[in-house]
């Protein structure tokens, strides 16, 4: 059983796989956590594999949107089962799988505002969709709506000037106008278009959510710098679009206070706020704690890079989206798919299969590695097994300090490097990553961060408007772990 004595923070994560929650008190401790696993918990929405649905052109990606609200069902079920005491709830926020969209159907909007707390949401919104199934991430089905986009603002660079990134297909924009073009009839029959973030927020609010200006950044729709719908783009996706999205909103504003519906059937308190929802990406930025000039590398099967930026230069590769914690600020994101994938095939054929052996050949090589750069196409027959390893790890890095430095990130004294992911718990890995940023490296453990971040944020909401920042609201959390410095000759190298 759970037992709360003060005021505690909701984070919920409506992520690919499945629905997470963490709970944290007024210390920042974690005090419950809690999920619903969409495949094995939900099966009978038509076995999703990976908690979606591959259509038969191995291209369309979809995930079933009921799926979302029996699993909201569920957890928060579960939760109450556990002895969860809802009533200490001050505020909740939450983030979403990036790039997901829904499709409520006209007249929704007055059934959300009166949902009958004696009957789950599962059979209350079982006519509330348009579309039933929702486009996901994994969706690259778009690539003639993407071309037209970038063809109708003028490329894919004044794309990226506008909405931080170029056209990808996966993005909001190019699947909203798909649905428009195929299915005419259930654009028509939508009276809002939501991400899953603001989905998930509307859920709770018992209205529909704005989308808040973190998560749409990542639409190919919001115009980053003046944070409103980009005319151009809205024209070229479909029309009547900005009266189906509504106006954004800033990540940290309080949206209003719960659903009486979940005050009955729960016993959340009356005055519990709705945060903003954002995007999973925004959400771990802030479960890592990022503050301005800081870098975080996810060292993971693809690597990730987060970055805390105040100048953006957006770029056809990579993605600018607006900061999640401090609306006069900008986060970057660059995902590399080589990752570890890459750095086991080089262990694998340079060190026998052995990490001991690998880290080894990276101590006993010099920084720089006397000139020698690894990159696809070598002009020399071979490296040395030694030398082969650190211009793959040497070079990995410094691709993603030339993409960082592209976007516009700048190193400044006290930037660090927050490594997580299974390769940061590889010493002469990170000795490199410090090395190669000039930076001190530090190591965090952030399970579930997406989550934590939404529970950190739904904390800092509530005092966002008195001036407190989002760094002096989580300063209690725990700190991260100095692992390496950078060797003094690192910058001249």
């Amino acid at each position: 059983m759970t037992t709360l004595t003060n005021s505690c923070y909701l984070g919920f994560d409506f992520s690919t796989q499945q629905l997470k929650v963490v709970a944290i008190d007024g210390n920042l401790q974690v005090i419950h956590q809690n999920n619903v696993q969409f495949d094995s918990d939900l099966p009978a929405f038509s076995r999703t594999q990976g908690g979606v649905h591959v259509h038969g052109d191995g291209l369309t990606v979809t995930s079933p949107v009921h799926m979302w609200v029996k699993a909201l069902d569920l957890i928060l079920e579960k939760m109450k089962n556990a002895g969860f005491d809802f009533s200490c709830v001050k505020a909740i926020s939450g983030s979403g799988q990036q790039h997901g969209s829904v499709y409520w159907k006209n007249g929704t909007r007055t059934s959300l505002q009166l949902l009958d707390p004696d009957r789950d949401l599962h059979s209350l919104l079982q006519d509330s969709f348009a579309v039933l199934d929702s486009p996901v991430w994994m969706d690259s089905s778009t690539v003639k709506q993407c071309q037209y986009l970038e063809s109708a603002v003028g490329g894919a660079q004044q794309l990226a000037d506008i909405t931080g990134s170029r056209a990808y297909e996966r993005f909001t924009s190019s699947q909203i106008a798909k649905i428009h073009q195929l299915q005419p009839n259930k654009y028509n029959e939508t009276e809002r278009i939501s991400l899953v973030s603001s989905f998930a927020a509307s859920l709770f609010l018992g209205d529909y959510a704005a989308i808040d200006y973190s998560d749409g950044s990542g639409m190919n729709l919001m115009d980053i710098f003046t944070k409103q719908w980009s005319l151009p783009c809205l024209k070229a996706t479909a029309p009547m679009l900005a009266a189906k999205l509504c106006d954004p909103t800033p990540s940290t504003a309080l949206l209003g206070s719960i659903s009486s519906y979940f005050v009955k059937r729960f016993g959340f308190p009356e005055h519990c706020k709705v945060v903003a929802f954002t995007g999973d990406n925004p959400g771990s930025l802030a479960g890592m704690r990022l503050q301005e000039g800081d870098i975080a590398v996810s060292l993971g099967t693809s690597d990730t890079v987060f970055l805390w930026i105040t100048e953006p230069r957006p770029a056809v590769e990579g993605h600018i989206f607006c900061n999640p914690v401090d609306c006069s600020s900008y986060m970057a994101l660059i995902c590399y798919k080589n990752g570890s994938l890459t750095r086991e095939r080089i262990r694998n054929e340079c060190s026998g299969g052995s990490w001991e052996s690998f880290s080894s050949a990276l101590w006993s090589t010099p920084m720089g590695n006397n000139g020698s750069i690894g990159a696809l196409h070598h002009g020399v027959d071979a490296f040395t097994r030694e030398v082969e390893i650190r211009a793959l790890v040497e070079g990995q890095f410094l691709a993603k300090r030339v993409h960082a430095q592209k976007l516009g990130y700048r190193i400044i004294p006290g930037t660090k490097v927050l490594a997580t992911g299974g390769a940061s718990s590889n010493k002469a890995i990170l000795q490199v990553l410090s090395d190669v940023f000039n930076a001190p490296v530090y190591t965090i453990d952030v399970a579930n961060s997406a989550c934590l971040g939404s529970a950190f944020r739904a904390m800092h909401a509530l005092v966002a408007g008195k001036g407190v920042s989002f760094t002096d609201t989580v300063r209690g959390a725990a700190a991260a772990q100095l692992a390496v410095r950078p060797n003094p000759s690192a910058e001249e190298v």
